[in-house]
């Protein structure tokens, strides 16, 4: 995937928290759809909240509307065929990304996802986020909900965000011609904005290396709330550098995981990091699957990509990079109020309890999953492909003789 995006100016984002804010803004987009709808996730599950986005879609189509939907092979592997059916039989094109085949009733592409969270709407307004399309992301009406984040944007930044969702289904050769421009998107506000994409071609580490230049260029101070943290050694390395020379390095990570191994790995750096003043607050009301980060006064990151080894090194992802004053402070003044509310600070007496056998268990886990990603691309399994997404052929029901 060869595009290399560069700086826009003139645009426009809201922060979106949750999926109770989320999910209205993006459903109401759908509706309002005049020509043509391309959206990108990971999971897309068959309840309350993928009920919903069926129905806007289904709405859209009978419109005339063009659709692309394009889910990951591992994380919508479970949609049920009848959801995909009623899409098909409406127009809606679906595509899946790396499909394989289950051994032993169990999933077996487990590397290299789909991850990126993108929805482009009439080539005028974009969205970009963590969040999935399912009931995990309404932690105000699940105790299991989670908490997470994503932007609404208008203005030039979207073409390049329609650009990246283009590209992923032309290369891959899942549709035959989508027109390379579709809307004039003047400027509409003052935010200057980038959109960084990993992936496994020419862009294997855009992600990580905006994340290192913000923290070495920081001054004053760095949040960063992320679900699943477990750095390479270059990030690592620039965070204890930033808080040796005077910086308020903040992290927010999960206290409450909803996969107990991600805090496991979190947690055996905890020790190193405190020792360089480096402070760690755990999220405790909810599972964390949130991507947001913030430097100094302007700059602010938002999107799909978590600071471990498979969203660092393995998926696709897609961050927007926003330079925003007015945004950072939002963000600011919300990850603020989740600490005081809602976090419980690691103290180095906590983190030392049991280093006795994490610190090990960090040796050897930080060296094997920097190493892991190169030998996981000689899987076969690497090589990805988009597929069209169609409903099973219901099995024939045996009659009695």
């Amino acid at each position: 995937m060869p595009v290399n995006f560069q700086w826009k100016e003139g645009n426009e984002a809201e922060l979106l928290i949750n999926g109770n804010q989320y999910f209205p803004s993006v459903f109401a987009a759908i509706r309002a759809a005049r020509r043509e709808i391309l959206i990108e996730t990971f999971i897309i599950f068959h309840d309350e909240v993928g009920k919903e986005l069926k129905d806007a879609l289904l709405q859209a189509a009978a419109r005339q509307v063009r659709i692309e939907v394009t889910v990951d092979g591992y994380g919508t592997a479970d949609l049920d065929s009848d959801y995909i059916a009623e899409l098909e039989a409406a127009g809606v094109n679906l595509h899946i990304y790396d499909p394989q085949p289950r051994r032993l009733g169990m999933r077996t592409n487990l590397f290299r996802r789909l991850h990126r969270k993108i929805v482009v709407v009439d080539g005028e307004v974009a969205y970009i986020s963590g969040i999935n399309f399912g009931w995990d992301h309404l932690p105000d009406k699940y105790a299991m909900g989670k908490q997470d984040y994503g932007v609404r944007v208008r203005g030039p930044i979207v073409e390049d965000i329609r650009q990246a969702a283009r590209t992923l289904l032309i290369e891959h050769q899942a549709v035959k011609e989508l027109p390379e421009s579709l809307a004039s998107c003047p400027p509409v506000g003052q935010s200057k904005m980038r959109l960084t994409l990993r992936d496994n071609d020419q862009h294997p580490t855009d992600i990580e290396d905006q994340y290192i230049d913000a923290i070495r260029s920081t001054k004053s101070r760095l949040i960063i709330a992320n679900a699943y943290f477990f750095p390479g050694y270059r990030l690592w390395h620039e965070l204890r550098s930033a808080a040796r020379r005077g910086v308020e390095v903040i992290l927010i990570l999960q206290g409450r995981p909803d996969m107990p191994w991600a805090r496991m790995f979190s947690s055996s750096l905890y020790s190193y990091l405190l020792k360089d003043g480096i402070q760690i607050f755990e999220y405790k009301e909810h599972p964390l699957h949130a991507k947001i980060a913030i430097a100094d006064h302007d700059w602010s990151t938002v999107g799909s990509s978590n600071l471990d080894p498979l969203s660092l090194s393995l998926n696709l992802e897609a961050n927007l990079i926003i330079r925003d004053a007015g945004l950072n402070q939002q963000i600011h003044d919300h990850l603020m109020a989740l600490i005081d509310s809602s976090c419980r600070m690691v103290t180095p007496e906590a983190a030392d309890r049991g280093r006795w056998w994490r610190a090990p268990l960090m040796l050897v886990s930080f060296h094997f999953l920097r190493h892991f990603p190169l030998s996981a691309g000689w899987l076969p399994g690497h090589t990805s492909r988009l597929e069209p997404l169609t409903a099973k052929p219901r099995k024939k029901q045996r009659t009695p003789n």
